[in-house]
């Protein structure tokens, strides 16, 4: 025979064993979010390079090296205008670091006294306004430090060659263009003497007076 307190927990035993139980009902959500296309600004850039790593700015007026985040850093090439920039994002918050094209007159070199890291100059956007900057990077081996040394580099002087064959194109479609107008004015300047344009009016008597002379018949002797 049950006693008095063994019927409490039996009923809440059953209440939980219901409560449990699936029913199948489906509850459709009350706020329907539709599903939105995020935008990174890179979809026209190739990465490549991509490096985990920890990025530091000179303070100028503390004259010390302050942390700007720990992520990854990226050699962008633009799809169409081939242009190349670096771009870093922190990790966790993917707040912007560095945001600078690499541009002909940049130079990388070691960090005195650490093979892990590298420092170089730059005018760089990551604030949202142009600024000169120093940065300093450090990657987690010494391997990786000279593939982005040398990635940077070559980045550098392919961008200078890029430019030099650029002016190249646009000097030699100037000096074309201007070949096709020279010969396109003596074409005009020719048409213009053979239809007696541009000629004295003295000149252009003498030449109807020859052109008559020229149409005479010769005098029998």
């Amino acid at each position: 025979m049950a006693t008095k307190d063994e019927e409490p927990r039996e009923e809440e035993e059953a209440i939980g064993a219901a409560e449990d139980e699936d029913t199948g009902a489906q509850v459709a959500p009350i706020v329907r979010l539709e599903e939105v296309a995020v935008t990174t600004g890179e979809e026209d850039e190739d990465a490549i390079l991509d490096l985990k790593s920890k990025l530091y700015r000179f303070d100028k007026e503390g004259k010390q090296w302050k942390e700007r985040g720990a992520g990854s850093v990226k050699l962008l090439k633009h799809k169409h205008t081939g242009k190349v920039r670096l771009v870093m994002r922190q990790s966790k918050t993917l707040k912007i670091c560095a945001n600078h094209l690499v541009l002909p007159t940049m130079s990388v070199q070691e960090h005195a006294g650490n093979e892990k890291s590298c420092v170089w100059h730059a005018p760089d956007f990551a604030d949202g306004e142009l600024k000169d900057e120093m940065f300093c990077i450090r990657f987690p081996s010494v391997e990786n430090c000279k593939t982005f040394m040398e990635m940077f580099q070559e980045v550098a002087e392919s961008q200078n060659k890029r430019e030099e064959h650029e002016d190249a194109s646009s000097t030699a479609g100037l000096l074309e263009k201007l070949s096709v107008e020279d010969k396109k004015a003596e074409s005009d300047e020719k048409a213009k003497v053979d239809t007696g344009e541009n000629v004295p009016a003295s000149d252009k008597k003498n030449i109807s007076e020859n052109s008559k002379d020229e149409e005479k018949p010769a005098s029998s002797t």
